[in-house]
């Protein structure tokens, strides 16, 4: 489509529609065809003879040339715009258009104060200027006018004065406050809201640049302005609408802006542009404005999708095929923001399910082999989130793509990189499978040799790759004995909960070799693992007291130990008053482990678990049923404790347990009941809820130790009724 340039009622053709040209060498102004009678500060934005007028007459065309003259005295205060060509083709743009007049070149000649009596004019300005402040720099005078012609001028000033905006350096700090400071800034956004195509585009120009700056970013923000470039987002016209994208990215930086871009509709508008790229091997007219259009709108998605709410708005808009679609492009410039979209939202389930159902794992292990680091690091971080979900961790391995990942290691120096490559390996280390893969790429001792001088992040992926590798006792002696085991007990002492997380988990794997845990005992691993269940994260709590575990149950002197940490013993109890079920779970199962030492027990009943294990049975968490069971179970030990439960009401909720279609937690409550019917008066209990038909049942299971429980407990019921018919005799 042709666009036509209107100046002085002349009109020219050119290829490139809905821009201003800037070069070296002019300026064009061009607008959109069909031409419309659009009026910005009172003037016509196209000649008489598009709206069916005569074209202009010479008097008019005269005063746009004066116009211009005014503008031109503007731009010659800057000494360095005296030798520059480019605003001296005022007369360049009378020659584009045909006026090659006498008259014109009367006027041209006129744009440049050579007159003595135009110098003298311009030496006043200067000393009026300087009277009212004779310490502003030149820079600041500049802009000064520029902007001032800004709010002044009417529709062709206006147009001029962007061009010669758009010609100054931007991305300078001193530039972008002084806009600011001056009230640019407000007509610039302002001009957002008129009907000249022109002015919005150089507005939007000149705001993508120092919308870059932090504070200009919150003042448009607090000045509407991106409500503002939502509206223009609808516009009919691709570099209008690729423009008004690119800003919003560079806008929408705040949690607050990425909420106003979705309350006003930006997050449907912008997801509708990326229709632009319906099908890239198409050709299209203009297939080159339709891509920038996608691509610009696929950034402002980037950027908008790192709110949780945004991302719900955009899969709700249909983004998620229109996404998929785009990344099958080869142009890697659109692939980066599609990627860095997709591994955004990845972090949703529904998302995760969308791209493993589309194909767009296979994408990303393909892509990992780019020459583009950027795009490698995002493919990586995509495959890092939806490894989560074990089918996409065995389509990673299917599709070949656990070699492209351990290749990335080698960029070590590049540190985004290295943490999307190892966060992606250790959640494809989740699957076994993928593990044994790993260790024929000897990405163990890689890891190993990544603990020292790495920033958090990606410490944090590396131990937690370790802890999935240590699931193999051979690659545990591998960290104890190489000395990696000091460096991660040293890693206990951190502050960062992800890392402490990995670490205790890392440790604890390492603990169920037997040999290793005098190792940790000795390095005070054992005791910096007790100090982390004091951590205000729950999630922290949880996989100390899981680490835990194998260290107390492969502790030779597991009793002493545990003794010796009496402090230790009281965090465990008190943690069993805690509202969160994994931690519950994690405590539950640790108090079983130290319950088989008798004066553990003994401590334990003393700080009150009794009756908090108790508090707990009325659960219906079928994992913290089995580990509560367990710990119940091993506390009977204690002479008194099997009355204490039995007092404080353990006995009823546990032979509910029975109807559990849980193996694991009818096992636990079975062998629970079992020492708990020691006590009489626990059997008068079990036999009022009905538990002899409960184990009557279990008797006949294929577990063969269920089996043996659940008759030892029939059989104590048994003996006390045996005992209670002699004594009614």
């Amino acid at each position: 489509m042709s666009s036509r340039l209107t100046v002085f009622g002349e009109r020219q053709s050119f290829s490139s529609p809905f821009s201003l040209c800037l070069s070296a060498h002019h300026q064009v102004l061009v607008e959109p065809e069909p031409p419309s009678a659009q009026r910005v500060h009172g003037v016509d934005l196209v000649g008489g003879e598009e709206q069916g007028r005569p074209l202009k007459s010479e008097e008019q065309q005269k005063n746009y040339v004066h116009e211009w003259e005014r503008v031109q005295r503007a731009l010659y205060r800057k000494k360095e715009y005296q030798t520059c060509q480019r605003w001296s083709e005022v007369g360049g743009l009378l020659t584009i258009f045909g006026k090659t007049s006498a008259t014109s070149e009367e006027h041209v000649s006129k744009s440049f104060p050579e007159s003595e009596e135009e110098e003298e004019e311009e030496e006043e300005q200067q000393v009026r200027r300087s009277e009212i402040n004779t310490d502003m720099p030149s820079e600041d005078w500049y802009i000064e006018k520029l902007v001032q012609e800004l709010k002044d001028g009417d529709q062709t000033a206006t147009v001029l004065i962007l061009c010669a905006m758009m010609e100054l350096d931007l991305l300078k700090e001193s530039y972008q406050v002084a806009i600011q400071d001056l009230g640019g800034l407000e007509v610039l956004l302002n001009l957002l809201d008129t009907d000249d195509i022109r002015c919005k585009i150089g507005s939007l120009k000149i705001l993508t640049k120092i919308s870059q700056n932090v504070q200009l970013r919150q003042t448009i923000v607090k000045m509407r302005g991106l409500q503002r470039m939502v509206n223009n987002l609808d516009l009919p016209v691709k570099e209008l609408q690729a423009l008004a994208a690119e800003t919003i990215k560079n806008v929408a930086t705040s949690r607050r802006a990425r909420r106003i871009v979705r309350e006003h509709g930006g997050i449907g508008k912008l997801v509708k542009l990326l229709e632009c790229f319906s099908n890239p091997a198409e050709r299209r007219a203009n297939m080159e404005e339709d891509l920038e259009v996608a691509r610009c709108a696929a950034s402002a998605l980037w950027i908008c999708s790192k709110s949780t709410k945004n991302k719900e708005a955009i899969r709700s808009a249909g983004g998620i095929p229109l996404l998929g679609r785009m990344l099958r492009s080869p142009l890697e410039n659109m692939l980066v923001p599609v990627v860095g979209t997709l591994q955004e939202c990845a972090s949703q389930e529904a998302y995760r399910a969308a791209i493993q159902s589309e194909g767009m794992v296979k994408v990303f292990v393909k892509k990992l082999k780019s020459n583009n680091t950027e795009l490698q690091m995002l493919c990586a971080s995509a495959i890092f989130k939806c490894a989560e979900d074990e089918g996409t961790r065995d389509l990673v391995r299917r599709s070949r793509g656990l070699q492209p990942l351990v290749s990335l290691l080698a960029k070590a120096d590049n540190k985004q990189l290295l943490a999307a490559a190892t966060g992606a390996i250790w959640k494809c280390s989740l699957s076994m499978e993928n593990v044994a893969i790993f260790q024929e790429n000897n990405v163990l001792q890689i890891l190993i040799g990544l603990l020292t001088d790495q920033p958090e992040e990606v410490l944090v992926n590396v131990v937690g790759a370790l802890g999935q590798f240590a699931q193999i006792p051979a690659n545990t002696t591998t960290i104890c004995r190489g000395g990696s085991i000091k460096i991660l007990i040293n890693l206990l002492k951190g502050t960062n909960q992800a890392l402490l997380v990995n670490v205790a988990k890392a440790v604890g794997a390492c603990a169920t070799v037997k040999d290793n845990v005098e190792i940790l005992f000795v390095l005070d691993g054992i005791h910096l693992l007790w100090s982390l269940l004091q951590n205000p994260s729950a999630e922290v709590q949880c996989s100390a007291a899981w680490a835990l575990c194998p260290c107390i149950g492969n502790a030779k002197n597991a009793e002493i130990m545990a003794l010796s940490l009496i402090g230790g013993l009281e965090l465990v109890v008190n943690l069993l008053k805690s509202t969160n079920n994994q931690v519950l779970t994690s405590v539950c199962a640790l108090v079983a482990k130290l319950a088989k030492h008798q004066k553990i027990v003994e401590v334990l009943s003393e700080r009150g678990a009794v009756p908090l294990l108790t508090r707990l049975t009325d659960t219906t968490d079928n994992r913290l049923r089995c580990y509560l069971a367990e710990a119940i179970e091993h506390l009977c030990l204690w002479s008194t404790n099997r009355e204490s439960f039995g007092e404080c009401g353990a006995v009823g909720p546990l032979v509910r347990y029975l109807k559990s279609k849980d193996s694991r937690v009818l096992l636990s409550a079975t062998m629970a009941l079992y020492e708990l019917s020691k006590e009489p008066n626990n059997i008068i209990t079990m036999h009022k809820e009905g538990a002899v038909p409960q184990l009557i049942r279990l008797i006949g299971s294929d577990d063969h130790k269920l089996q043996e429980f659940a008759a030892g407990c029939l059989r104590n019921i048994r003996l006390l009724a045996r005992a209670n018919q002699r004594a009614a005799r």
